[in-house]
């Protein structure tokens, strides 16, 4: 990731904001460190909900093949 920093402000639940200064402190970082960590977490899970194109594919060829299939099992 780039080393090129950005300023920005927003608002964080107390409780939340005092645990995280509470594992900052205990494992010797910033707080920054631990939002650009908390950050980088949630695009990579973002990213990972998406289901990859040969999963996507194999499940529309599925349904395809076997659709009344699966309609009568719903049932």
């Amino acid at each position: 990731m780039s080393q090129v920093r950005e300023k920005f402000a927003t608002q964080v639940n107390s409780e939340i904001l005092s645990t995280v200064r509470t594992i900052a402190q205990k494992e010797g970082r910033q707080i920054q460190a631990l939002v650009d960590e908390a950050l980088a977490d949630l695009i990579e899970k973002r990213k990972n909900a998406r289901p990859r194109p040969h999963v996507m594919a194999a499940y529309l060829a599925s349904h395809e093949k076997y659709g009344e299939l699966y309609k009568k099992l719903a049932k």
